[in-house]
């Protein structure tokens, strides 16, 4: 026998006992997981109908039944040739959720059901049941259903408290329509805060979540909920590694108050916050990087109240303490309003403790918005934009014009694709020099046709198809 084989051999040995020594055993187990808590994951069918306004100049020509061209016009326009403005098109979306409760109640993300007219749904032994939308939360993107059925298998609830940085979770849901799928993965972060929600310490994972698993739970190696699988980064619209889910605290407390009262209430502090850099922290003397510099106070709100400045760096809350501007508004979010907490700040070198009754977030929340106390309407196209400063313009390569997409709301754009955080840089074919040339634009389309918006995302630009109602 050669030395090879005798080398092979022994790499072989060695491989075998190193995966059967402890290894392989420490690979997780998740068969039992979903057969006990499968059952309660649901698929949730969504039926909308919207206004879909045509283009009068893409209307057909008035022609004769005898004409050659009628059929040809009647078979790519439909039957009823003089229907089509304002025709209600029904347009169907799926998602997932989960039962809390043996009596009927369901979990899944608002975005699931907005604009629902009927919401249908689908246990994995096929029954369908038609759902009652009890609440949703568009700030958490929390909904709770509820469908009349008792004896309903539950999943267990657990925290996202104790959740440690590489513990393995699963998900299922259905991803792309395809029911009941499992997926597993490891927890990537925690307490991240996404440009579209401060108030959600969302949990990064890098489990493949995709279109159609929003709304389904996420669950650790004790079969218990800890996350609600909601959003994902992609440049693709598939899954890229990163996703991200509500932590179940703050999914149930939101479902609580939604089932009680009907809305969710959060707690306000009234700042606009930036994270300490480096330097910063040499010139306000801290040891390191931390805490929540306060650049703007809200005039009348509990901050201003309480005598916070501009220029306090708040380093705990209710003795939590605030590592980055990212780690407040959470903390202020679940605080109960009317009661004091404790914020402990840093002024001019001097750690002090000052009492703060809290406020009530208001329904336009200027600390989202970042406009002061004036609420900001959203535009014809449910669209609320700013312009770019001299040094967004640089980062972002631009020599002039363009505007930020702030928020967007419910509206036209927002069915056309556009995001928060988008750059719009033509519309109609002209170029948006500023926000307030951009509403002059807007103001001057007639409606009831598709415009062209150009859009410049994450260093790619495109065309969108936007239809002014």
């Amino acid at each position: 026998m050669s030395w090879i084989k005798v080398l092979r051999m022994f790499s072989a040995f060695v491989l075998l006992t190193f995966l059967g020594s402890g290894f392989a055993r420490s690979l997780p187990e998740f068969t039992k997981l979903v057969e006990t808590y499968g059952p309660a994951v649901v698929n949730i069918s969504v039926h909308q109908s919207h206004q879909e306004r045509v283009d009068p100049s893409a209307n057909p020509p008035e022609l004769p039944e005898d004409s050659p061209l009628y059929d040809f016009f009647r078979h790519f326009f439909g039957e009823d040739l003089e229907g089509l403005p304002g025709e209600e098109l029904p347009s169907r979306s799926l998602g997932s959720g989960f039962i809390v409760s043996d009596d009927g109640f369901v979990l899944t993300n608002a975005h699931v059901v907005e604009g629902a007219d009927e919401v249908i749904v689908r246990t994995s032994d096929r029954r369908e049941f038609h759902a009652e939308v009890v609440g949703a939360d568009e700030r958490s993107d929390i909904a709770v259903l509820k469908v009349d059925a008792t004896d309903l298998p539950t999943v267990k609830i657990g925290s996202a408290k104790d959740l440690k940085v590489g513990e393995w979770v699963l998900a299922i849901g259905s991803p792309f329509g395809f029911e009941y799928s499992a997926t597993a993965g490891i927890v990537s972060a925690k307490g991240r805060n996404l440009p579209t929600e401060n108030y959600v310490p969302f949990i990064q994972t890098d489990v493949a979540i995709n279109p159609g698993n929003s709304g389904g739970p996420l669950f650790n190696l004790d079969g218990e909920v800890i996350g609600v699988n909601a959003q994902i980064y992609s440049r693709t619209g598939g899954f890229m590694g990163l996703s991200f889910a509500i932590p179940i605290d703050v999914a149930m407390d939101v479902a609580e108050q939604l089932k009680t009262y009907g809305h969710v209430t959060r707690g306000w502090l009234g700042v606009l916050v930036q994270d300490v850099s480096r330097n910063l922290a040499e010139a306000f003397q801290l040891s390191q990087p931390m805490g929540a510099l306060i650049t703007q106070i809200i005039p009348e709100s509990p901050a201003a109240n309480a005598a916070l400045q501009v220029g306090d760096v708040i380093l705990a809350f209710n003795g939590t303490p605030v590592p980055t501007s990212a780690s407040l508004p959470p903390l202020v979010g679940v605080s109960p309003v009317g009661e004091a907490a404790k914020v402990t700040v840093l002024r001019k070198g001097e750690t002090r403790v000052l009492d703060v009754v809290i406020g009530e977030l208001p329904e336009e929340d200027p600390l989202l918005l970042g406009k002061g106390v004036e609420p900001v309407q959203p535009n014809r196209l449910g669209l609320v934009v700013e312009d770019l400063t001299a040094e967004d313009r640089q980062q972002l390569g631009l020599e002039e014009g363009g505007v930020f997409v702030n928020s967007v709301r419910t509206g036209t754009a927002k069915r056309a694709g556009v995001r928060a955080g988008d750059i719009l840089l033509m519309l109609d074919g002209e170029k948006i020099p500023n926000a307030a040339a951009f509403e002059a634009q807007l103001g001057a389309l007639s409606s009831g046709h598709a415009v062209a918006v150009l859009v410049q995302r994450n260093g790619t630009r495109l065309f969108l198809a936007v239809r002014i109602p």
